[in-house]
């Protein structure tokens, strides 16, 4: 690889850095090329990038773009390189812990969520994190909860209340 192909290369990567929410590091060692194409086309579903770069690239891109510092302690060995954005920050964990649970291999390694670092022993936490859409969901449910024990109490009363004014009705009637 020639130093303008490697120019390009940590571009790229700087780019990928700067426009991500969550960077994940995973050891992919023993993973056959079959297995990473699905991994690939797993990640694609969410929206997520899958990449592998050399360790001293990627670390020059992290010193360049001066986020996710951390991650450059973990750049030892096969290591693939997780980028998510937008509302599917925690897809990686998830794929990535399937992925374990099935095969014994691809590990985390280390990754970055909105500024916050985790090490690869917390992928357990992680991957059981729900979505932002599954966030959102559970607000709206326990703000309409209330509002829906507020019609039901209203409804319950104007039931009684009819209920009360027929029986008296049946009464007078008798």
């Amino acid at each position: 690889m020639n130093k303008t192909e490697k120019t390009e290369m940590i571009s790229e990567v700087r780019e990928l850095l700067e426009s991500s929410n969550a960077v994940y590091l995973a050891d992919y060692t023993g993973i056959n090329v079959e297995d990473i194409n699905n991994l690939r086309n797993a990640f694609r579903k969410d929206g997520v990038r899958y990449k592998v770069y050399k360790n001293t690239l990627f670390k020059r891109a992290l010193n360049e773009s001066g986020k996710f510092q951390k991650l450059g302690d973990h750049l030892l060995g096969m290591t693939s390189y997780i980028f998510a954005s937008g509302d599917n920050i925690v897809a990686p964990a998830k794929i990535i812990k399937k992925y374990f649970d099935q095969n014994q291999k691809l590990s985390l390694k280390a990754c970055y969520i909105e500024n916050e670092f985790y090490d690869g022993s917390q992928l357990n936490a992680l991957a059981t994190l729900p979505t932002k859409n599954d966030l959102i969901a559970g607000i709206i449910v326990s703000i309409s909860a209330p509002a829906s024990g507020i019609v039901g109490a209203i409804n319950a009363v104007f039931r009684d209340l009819v209920s009360v004014i027929d029986e008296i009705s049946k009464r007078k009637a008798a």
